[in-house]
C-alpha cells in the first residue's frame, strides 16, 4: 500500500527551513534567484544542511532549480478537463477542452499549460456543489484508473516531471461523492458525529484512502471542518456536526486515515462555510460572527486536522466581516496567511475552492490567480479559463506585480506535497469493496443510527414492513427492502408497518402522517416535524447504513449514536449513557 512518508510534521519542519532559503535567494521581483534570462531555469538556493536527500522538502528544491517561468506558473494550477480519457475524447468533450483551454485532450492540457495537478469532476442529482461541475470525468473504477494512468504519463515528460502529479477529487462520501460505482460507500461526516468514535472514522476513511490510490487519485478534497451552527443546505450533512470540539476530533481521524493510505486530505473550507447558510456556490455568503466566535466555533475543526498532519487546506469564498471584511477568504491575505499560517500554524499547502464559482468570477481568470496566489494560496482550483489564468498568472511574475518569492514559496509547498505522497506502488483495483473495507464502512454507519423518538431497545419492529420514501429513492428503498429481508423481516408492498425515508431537501411535506416510523437519511432536522411514534436517523442513504438500520429495526441491534445537531422538541437520542 502507499503510504505518506516521512511524517507530515518532520515534513513541515523542513520545508518551512527550505522556504525561508529559497526566499532569502530570490532577488527583485521578476528576476530568478541567481539567475536574469526569462527562459532560463529558477535557481534555488542549497538545501538545509539539516536536509537529507530524501527529505520532500529537499527534494522539492533541488527540482525548484530546474524550472523555468512557464514550469512555475504550471505548478500552481489545477483545472478541471473535459474527456473520461486522457488522450482520446469525444468531439463534445475536445470542444469543452478548446473552450477552456485552446486544446482537445487532458494531456494536451497538462503539456501546454505544464499543469502541477488535474481536478476530476462529476455530481449526482442531489449534490449541492453540481452547479460548477460542468462535466463528467468518472464512470466506474476501471475507466477511472485508465485515465489517471494517462494523465500521469503526460506529466511525466514535464520537466516537474519527478514529482507525482496531483489527481484529486471530491469524494467525501454522502451527498458530494464524485465516484459512486463499484466502491466502498462510507455514512456521511454527519453520521460519523453521531457515532462519535474518532478510531471508527479513521479505519473507515483508511479504507476509502486505499481505494482512492487503487483508481490513481492522490489527493481527496475531503474532509469537510464547518461546523454546522446553521441549518445549512449547502454543507449540511456534508459536516460532523454542531460542537466544535468533537467535529475537531473526526476531521483528525478522517485525515490520518486518508493520509495512511497515500491520499492526501484538504481540509475545507476555510474559515468556515457551516457559520452561514448561504451558498457560495451562488453568491458570496457573509460571516458576521466576531472573530473571538469563529475562533471558539468554526477554527477548531481545522486545528483538529492540521494536528493530524493535513497536508492541504481548502480556502472558502466567504466574506469574514470581522477579519477582512467586503473580501472573499480566498482573496484575504488577513485570513490566509496572518490567521491560517500565522495564528493556527498550517505549513502545507492552501488550495482555492472552485475559481469558477461566483464570487471568484467577479475578476477576470488572470487576475482571480494572481490575487489568489499572492492572499496565500498555493494552488489554484478550476480556473474558469486554464489559458489565461496561466498567462496572467506568468505577466504578473514578469512585471512584478506577482512577487517572484510567493510563487517559489507556493511552488515549494507543491513539490514538497508531491514528494510527501512519493512512494510505493498504488494498490491493486481488486481492493475495492474488500471485506475489510465493507466491515470498516459497516462499523461505523451501525455506530451512527440514532433514535430520537420511541423506544431504546433490540425488541424489533411488530409484523410485517412497508417501505416508503419521498420521491425518487426507489434505490435506496430496495436496498432497505433487502437489508430488512436478510435480517429476517418481512417486507410487503402494502399493508404492513410503515417505514418511511426522508432524506436531502425533504421538509414537512414530505413527511407521512401514518409513518409508524419516519427515518431521516440526510440531517435530522425535519423529525422535529414529524408525528411518528418512532424517530431515527442514519444522516445517510449509503447501503451500509440501510443494512445498519434494517439491523436496528429487526431488533438485532440497538441504536447507540447521538445527534451531532439540535433538532426542536426532541433529544440528542432517547438511550441512555
Amino acid at each position: 500500500m502507499v503510504r505518506v512518508s516521512p511524517t507530515p510534521r518532520r515534513v513541515t519542519a523542513a520545508l518551512v527551513a527550505v522556504i525561508a532559503l529559497l526566499a532569502s535567494g530570490c532577488s527583485e521581483p521578476g528576476q530568478r534567484p541567481g539567475s536574469t534570462p526569462s527562459s532560463a531555469p529558477a535557481t534555488a538556493s542549497a538545501p538545509p544542511s539539516s536536509g537529507t536527500p530524501e527529505d520532500p522538502a529537499t527534494r522539492a528544491a533541488a527540482l525548484i532549480a530546474e524550472l523555468t517561468d512557464e514550469d512555475l506558473v504550471g505548478q500552481v494550477l489545477m483545472p478541471y478537463a473535459y474527456g473520461d480519457q486522457a488522450t482520446k475524447v469525444s468531439a463534445g468533450s475536445a470542444a469543452g477542452n478548446q473552450a477552456l483551454a485552446g486544446v482537445d485532450t487532458p494531456a494536451e492540457m497538462i503539456e501546454k499549460y505544464r499543469l502541477g495537478g488535474l481536478i476530476l469532476v462529476g455530481f449526482s442529482a442531489d449534490d449541492p456543489t453540481q452547479g460548477n461541475q460542468e462535466t463528467t470525468n468518472v464512470d466506474n473504477p476501471q475507466q477511472v484508473r485508465k485515465l489517471t494512468t494517462g494523465l500521469r504519463a503526460a506529466a511525466g515528460k514535464l520537466t516537474a516531471g519527478p514529482a507525482p502529479f496531483l489527481i484529486g477529487t471530491d469524494q467525501e462520501y454522502g451527498v458530494v461523492t464524485r465516484i459512486t460505482d463499484g466502491v466502498t460507500m462510507l455514512p456521511s461526516a454527519l453520521a460519523a458525529g453521531a457515532a462519535g468514535d474518532p478510531a471508527l472514522t479513521e479505519a473507515a476513511w483508511q479504507a476509502a484512502g486505499s481505494e482512492l490510490a487503487a483508481m490513481g487519485i492522490n489527493v481527496d478534497f475531503a474532509p469537510v471542518a464547518d461546523v454546522l451552527v446553521t441549518r445549512s443546505t449547502v454543507i449540511g450533512s456534508r459536516s460532523f456536526g454542531a460542537d466544535p470540539q468533537r467535529a475537531a476530533q473526526q476531521v483528525g481521524g478522517a485525515v490520518r486515515g486518508l493520509q495512511a493510505a497515500g491520499v492526501a486530505a484538504t481540509v475545507k473550507h476555510f474559515p468556515g462555510h457551516g457559520h452561514s447558510a448561504d451558498d457560495s456556490h451562488e453568491d458570496l455568503p457573509v460571516l458576521g460572527q466576531s472573530r473571538k466566535k469563529l475562533a471558539a466555533e468554526a477554527w477548531p475543526p481545522f486545528t483538529g486536522g492540521i494536528e493530524a498532519g493535513a497536508l492541504a487546506v481548502m480556502s472558502a469564498h466567504l466574506d469574514v466581516r470581522s477579519v477582512d471584511p467586503g473580501v472573499p477568504a480566498t482573496f484575504s491575505y488577513k485570513l490566509l496567511t496572518e490567521v491560517l499560517r500565522g495564528e493556527l500554524g498550517f505549513q502545507g499547502v492552501v488550495i482555492t475552492d472552485g475559481m469558477n464559482m461566483p464570487p471568484a468570477r467577479r475578476w477576470s481568470p488572470g487576475e482571480a490567480a494572481v490575487r489568489a496566489l499572492k492572499a496565500g494560496n498555493d494552488l489554484i482550483l478550476m480556473p474558469p479559463n486554464v489559458g489565461q489564468a496561466y498567462d496572467g498568472l506568468l505577466a504578473a511574475l514578469r512585471d512584478g506585480s506577482l512577487p517572484r518569492a510567493r510563487l517559489v514559496e507556493a511552488v515549494t509547498r507543491v513539490l514538497t506535497m508531491k514528494f510527501t505522497l512519493a512512494g510505493g506502488e498504488a494498490p491493486e483495483l481488486s481492493t475495492l469493496g474488500a471485506p475489510g473495507h465493507r466491515e470498516a464502512a459497516q462499523a461505523l454507519a451501525a455506530a451512527a443510527v440514532t433514535v430520537l423518538r420511541g423506544r431504546c431497545d433490540t425488541t424489533g419492529i411488530r409484523g410485517p414492513v412497508t417501505v416508503t420514501s419521498s420521491g425518487g429513492r426507489a434505490h435506496t428503498r430496495a436496498a432497505l427492502t433487502e437489508a430488512l429481508t436478510s435480517a429476517g423481516v418481512k417486507v410487503v408492498p402494502s399493508g404492513g408497518t410503515i417505514v418511511h425515508l426522508v432524506g436531502y431537501g425533504d421538509g414537512a411535506a414530505d413527511l407521512r402522517a401514518d409513518a409508524a416510523v419516519t427515518v431521516a437519511m440526510d440531517t435530522p432536522y425535519v423529525l422535529g416535524q414529524a408525528k411518528s411514534p418512532t424517530l431515527l436517523a442514519t444522516y445517510s442513504s449509503s447501503r451500509a447504513s440501510m443494512a445498519a438500520l434494517a439491523d436496528v429495526l429487526a431488533g438485532k441491534a440497538a441504536p447507540r449514536g447521538r445527534s451531532p445537531v439540535k433538532v426542536t422538541g426532541l433529544p440528542a437520542t432517547t438511550c441512555a449513557g
